[in-house]
């Protein structure tokens, strides 16, 4: 039992394409991470005066990577022994999804240059962008991805509470400091700006009530705020735990199919090693699930199944 659990923790035997796709992965990441930081160098003048030629060059091979990649990306959808409809909805299905937007809003500032006269600061600016091509390749944001989609709609109804409560503050406020303040609170419109600097509890400072009823509306409006923003975060923290917990017992049963026969062969062991990669777990905790997995396996070894009695 030992011996199986400590191979999982040394670096995983991987065929070639598994070395290869990991090689890419690292590749794109790093490439990703260049283009981020090339974007945030060229708003600079100096460095974009000195260095005009290298971030041109460096983008136009930039482009032509993502460019690939989509490409392939996009064909992949449709390959194998899918009719030419299924293939067909498959790729529809990729192009709409958020990664296929994504990845198409990597590449897709460079070709609108190409033919739009448009303001090529703003194009390049949306360069960054590409930093969103790092969910496919973060467990971690791909976790919180995930645990926002599945409580959308209690994230909806915080939304929904939220607006109520700024429309709320945005009002009483302007009725308390319309008279006494008309160039902050003049209109309701004027008054949002408090309302969400409020509500928010960011409390800039820029815009302050100066009139008694305003003083204790303002209060009111800050002591509701924390409520407000602790009621996403307190969604977020709760379902990112959920969703943390859920992948941790999927690992388990693939882990005790795996150790069913006793055995973890070098194939399971990649396959695990896989699946303990796009979960996000560390290995320490994919190593104690296995200790686990296996530990438990021996109990009811032990165990005689017709009269309970152990049999060790």
């Amino acid at each position: 039992m030992t011996s199986r659990v400590s191979v999982f923790q040394s670096p995983p035997l991987a065929t070639s394409s598994g070395t290869t796709a990991r090689v890419a992965d690292v590749f794109i990441v790093t490439l990703i991470v260049a283009n981020v930081v090339a974007v945030i160098l060229e708003s600079v003048e100096t460095f974009a005066a000195q260095w005009a030629r290298t971030f041109h060059w460096f983008e136009l091979f930039s482009v032509g990577v993502f460019s690939i990649e989509y490409v392939l990306r996009l064909w992949h959808c449709g390959t194998g022994r899918d009719a030419p409809r299924q293939a067909l909805e498959r790729r529809l299905r990729y192009f709409v999804s958020l990664h296929g937007i994504v990845d198409l809003l990597a590449i897709l500032p460079f070709y609108l240059g190409m033919f739009v006269n448009a303001d090529l600061r703003f194009l390049r600016v949306l360069r960054l962008m590409r930093i969103l091509k790092l969910t496919r390749y973060s467990p971690a944001l791909g976790l919180l991805l995930n645990a926002i989609q599945r409580e959308k709609q209690a994230f909806i109804a915080a939304a929904y509470l939220l607006s109520v409560a700024l429309v709320v503050a945005a009002c009483g406020i302007y009725l308390c400091e319309r008279q006494a303040q008309p160039q902050d609170f003049g209109s309701i419109p004027a008054a949002i700006w408090w309302a969400i600097a409020t509500l928010t509890t960011v409390g800039y400072g820029d815009v302050t009530p100066v009139t008694t009823g305003g003083k204790v509306f303002g209060a009111a409006v800050m002591i509701v705020g924390v409520g407000m923003v602790a009621l996403p975060t307190g969604i977020l923290a709760s379902t990112f735990a959920d969703e943390l917990r859920r992948r941790r017992e999927d690992f388990t049963e693939v882990a005790g199919s795996a150790l069913d026969d006793g055995l973890l062969t070098d194939d399971e062991r990649s396959a695990l090693e896989a699946l303990r990669s796009r979960t996000g777990l560390s290995r320490d905790d994919a190593a104690a699930i296995l200790s686990k997995v296996d530990r438990h396996r021996d109990d009811k070894l032990r165990i005689c199944p017709h009269c309970g009695c152990d049999v060790l």
